[in-house]
């Protein structure tokens, strides 16, 4: 079990949605460790890796170390000019994201971010308007659900109506800080983002995809500095409420707060509550009992099941991906969904009061 959620990268079984060769894509600017599992997920489902470009070089050394078929481009320039490249994975620190993201798309490629899209509604907003102009996909890697089979396995389950309508979900985005090995941007309000932003943009992107929603309000939110006053620009703990345009009711909190005792980076967890049962999901550990994670508890009419479906599930969205790229369909995630998801952050940390 990982206790880095920064480098949490998650491999499975091969499963190719295209012939060899037939989809080629490059990774840029590696500043988030979510760039490993980014592109292992795109190889999984039979992606070919043909660039790496990062201007550090050490960077670049530790990648090419784990992916060693990219070849180390000079610029960006160079990527964006190769027609072989039909998707671009990038992880930049979040304030640059957006900004990279519309490069990317007038390129004339799809994008692929790491989470938080965005730190400002105006790269929001810029990133929509040239989705509009140049036809191009500006995708997230919202992982706690994408890359967890737990949460995979929960979509079958709520899809099929094992607990009827949902009516409330509930999310725990615990992370262990681990400070000394964080980059500085880390600690810069300005260039994270603030952490309902940050890691509360998984939280909101679950609380709209189980529920069904393609919109929500904001009821309350807040966030503090509770214990790291030498990093006066953190944010440790983050909290919000929101009601969804189902009727669903969403709360999650998010912290840098995971004690070292844990056998895991964070205990995330997912609670999703319908008219004839629950779901809870543990999804990296399931305490004192599985160093394992990817645990899914279902209660229902008929009674209690656990399901420990680590290594049998898999994670569909890559290859769903790839194929929405090539036959410009929207089956692994819409953009509206994918934009609505990181408006509903940004909103909630523009609304927080500190505490």
């Amino acid at each position: 079990m990982s206790n880095s959620g920064m480098n949490y990268a998650p491999g499975s079984q091969p499963a190719p949605v295209v012939r060899p060769g037939a989809f080629g894509f490059a990774a840029m600017h590696l500043d988030h460790g979510h760039i490993y599992g980014m592109c292992q997920g795109l190889l999984d489902a039979g992606a070919v890796l043909r660039w790496v470009f990062d201007p550090d070089p050490v960077k670049i050394a530790a990648f090419t170390a784990r992916f060693p078929q990219a070849q180390v481009a000079r610029s960006g320039d160079e990527v964006l000019a190769d027609a072989s490249v039909q998707l671009v994975a990038a992880a930049a620190v979040p304030v640059d994201r957006g900004a990279l993201g519309v490069r990317v798309m007038q390129a004339d490629k799809d994008y692929f971010t790491d989470k938080t899209p965005f730190t400002t509604l105006e790269q929001l907003e810029a990133a929509r308007a040239t989705v509009i102009a140049t036809g191009r996909k500006y995708m997230v890697y919202y992982s706690e659900r994408l890359h967890n089979e737990s949460a995979v396995f929960a979509e079958e389950l709520v899809q099929r109506g094992a607990i009827g309508r949902v009516i409330q979900v509930l999310g725990l985005g615990p992370h262990r800080l681990s400070a000394a090995t964080r980059p500085a941007w880390f600690f810069e309000r300005a260039r994270y983002g603030g952490i309902l932003c940050d890691i509360g943009s998984h939280q909101i992107e679950q609380i709209l995809f189980y529920s069904g929603a393609s919109d929500a309000q904001i009821v309350s939110a807040a966030v503090a500095n509770h214990n790291h006053a030498e990093y006066p620009e953190l944010e440790d703990f983050g909290e919000a409420s929101l009601v969804t345009n189902t009727g669903c009711s969403g709360y999650f909190r998010v912290d840098w707060f995971t004690p070292d005792g844990l056998g895991s980076w964070g205990d995330g967890r997912t609670i999703i509550l319908g008219t004839d049962g629950y779901i809870e999901l543990r999804k990296y550990i399931d305490i004192a009992r599985h160093e394992i994670g990817d645990h899914c508890y279902l209660v229902d009419r008929s009674g209690e099941q656990h399901f420990p479906v680590a290594g049998r599930v898999g994670f569909p969205f890559f290859g769903q991906l790839i194929r929405d790229c090539i036959d410009r369909s929207e089956i692994a995630m819409s953009q509206a969904h994918a934009f609505k998801a990181a408006e509903l952050c940004l909103l909630a940390q523009q609304a927080a009061r500190r505490l």
